[in-house]
């Protein structure tokens, strides 16, 4: 057994894989490794993985807050499925330490990147998904992000997140926060990604089912990001 997998074993075990999975050791590969040695990065199963989150949370939503309308209930995703919430899980799973990244990326201390952290927790979410199935998958994901829900469905109704993070960057003199959104995927399943800058230093991006969604997302990371 490659000294990886052994490695891995550990993580597997805390997720709930088997010992030597191969979709795990996928999960954990980002591309700046993958490009240097010539193998298969985590990203595809990072685009798996966004979408199991997001349907897991929606689920979560739906049968444990019938209090919430859509629109709340839409608030409330947003709060919890964004870069800097997944970035959060990871780190509480590790992950960081287990991570394949390229010689670049050590340098720049890619591993502290929440970007970095949330694509790998959605491509282990997404490995749980092809090894374990939809609803282990769904378990792992509402523990992992139960509480977050649970603190964002007590106030649903708080300020959207991208008119907070406007009200907040105007007031502190960094001017209006300029989005960029990108889609891809077939019309019938179109993925949005978006990426928000704040003055200089502060940028995030988020992900969702609509450009509203995207952005919504993105701006809660950065809201999130906002005294890192």
């Amino acid at each position: 057994m490659s000294l990886l997998l052994t490695s891995l074993d550990a993580l597997a075990e805390r997720v709930g894989l088997s010992p030597g999975s191969e979709w795990l050791a996928l999960a954990v590969t980002h591309s700046s490794y993958a490009s240097e040695h010539d193998c298969q990065s985590n990203e595809r199963l990072e685009f798996l993985g966004d979408a199991v989150v997001d349907l897991a949370v929606a689920d979560l939503i739906v049968t444990s807050y019938p209090e919430l309308d859509e629109g709340s209930g839409s608030l409330v995703r947003a709060r919890v499925v964004n870069e800097a919430a997944l970035a959060r899980a990871a780190r509480r799973l590790d992950l960081g330490s287990f991570i394949r990244v390229g010689r670049g990326e050590v340098k720049s201390k890619g591993l502290e990147r929440p970007s970095l952290l949330a694509d790998a927790f959605e491509a282990v979410v997404a490995a749980l998904y092809l090894e374990r199935g939809y609803e282990f998958a769904k378990l792992f994901v509402q523990s992992a992000l139960g509480d977050v829900v649970a603190e964002a469905a007590l106030s649903p109704d708080e300020i959207d997140p991208k008119t907070r993070l406007r009200q907040w960057s105007e007031a502190t003199g960094l001017g209006v926060p300029t989005y960029v959104v990108t889609s891809a995927g077939p019309a019938h399943a179109t993925t949005f990604a978006a990426t928000v800058s704040v003055g200089p230093k502060l940028r995030a991006t988020g992900r969702g089912r609509s450009k509203k969604s995207a952005e919504s997302q993105a701006a809660q990371a950065a809201w999130e990001g906002r005294d890192a």
